[in-house]
């Protein structure tokens, strides 16, 4: 099992009177095998801190650590250190149609993923984009299919795909069901939990709805103004919130549970 674990992370943006400080001395762990739900209102940094993680945005302090050996810190660049962890950490986005190139067939898009992969023979390309493709519930004849063809439910798991291509440790899954109708982003969760089962990939999953996250994850860290207010197991963050924020965002949301 292996651990991609944040030490004491920290965001700024801006400068002398104008700083921002995103992220605030934020620190938990990941383990491959299992799924955290990061939780918290739009502003509250979640999605700048998953992008400091693959390295899109530069650490103020802390460190991002894999099984205890440290993979980025303040003073690596962005592009270098994103390419260190592309078969441990990969990135979903919020929204799969910017994400996926409109002029690329899905198949294709999907293909790239097997660049960083050296056991990955030519001839075998078309075959291992099917799996993925029956993976996450899309017909294989999809591979032929230009984004601008599929739903917003289909672009979303061609994206999980795509991000499965070169076999991550960990999926950083950010806000992906926030564009999606109620009427499927049940169905894009399944196909989370199935694949997280099925590959044993960790999973970092982050979504403003509280009662989506508890759905899905292990445990849960609760953010707020850029700082972890609230974590622990998600029976006891769910129905024994400590923070008032916690309640807060508990008591915005109906249960998805009720429309599975």
């Amino acid at each position: 099992m292996s651990v991609l674990e944040l030490r004491e992370v920290s965001v700024q943006f801006g400068s002398g009177s104008r700083i921002v400080r995103a992220v605030d001395n934020v620190s938990f762990a990941v383990e491959t095998g299992s799924v955290v739900g990061l939780v918290g209102e739009s502003g509250s940094g979640k999605s700048t801190l998953a992008k400091a993680i693959v390295g899109l945005i530069p650490l103020r302090t802390g460190g991002i650590f894999w099984d205890g050996d440290l993979i980025r810190a303040q003073s690596r660049r962005s592009i270098q250190a994103l390419g260190s962890t592309a078969e441990r950490v990969q990135y979903i986005f919020q929204d799969p149609y910017a994400s996926l190139d409109p002029r690329m067939k899905v198949g294709d898009s999907i293909a790239e993923g097997f660049i960083v992969r050296r056991d990955m023979p030519r001839v075998q390309r078309d075959s291992e984009v099917v799996r993925l493709l029956d993976m996450v519930r899309l017909d294989g004849d999809a591979r032929h299919a230009l984004p601008r063809e599929l739903s917003g439910g289909q672009r979303q798991r061609v994206a999980i795909a795509r991000a499965l291509a070169c076999r991550p440790r960990i999926l950083i899954a950010d806000e992906i069901t926030s564009s999606l109708d109620v009427s499927i982003q049940g169905a894009v969760l399944n196909v989370i939990k199935d694949v997280q089962r099925e590959t044993g990939v960790g999973v970092l999953f982050i979504s403003h709805n509280l009662a989506v996250v508890r759905y899905l994850a292990d445990t849960i860290a609760v953010m707020h103004s850029g700082r972890i207010v609230e974590s622990g197991r998600t029976e006891d963050v769910a129905e024994h919130p400590r923070e008032v924020y916690t309640q807060e965002l508990l008591a915005a949301v109906p249960s998805i549970r009720d429309s599975m």
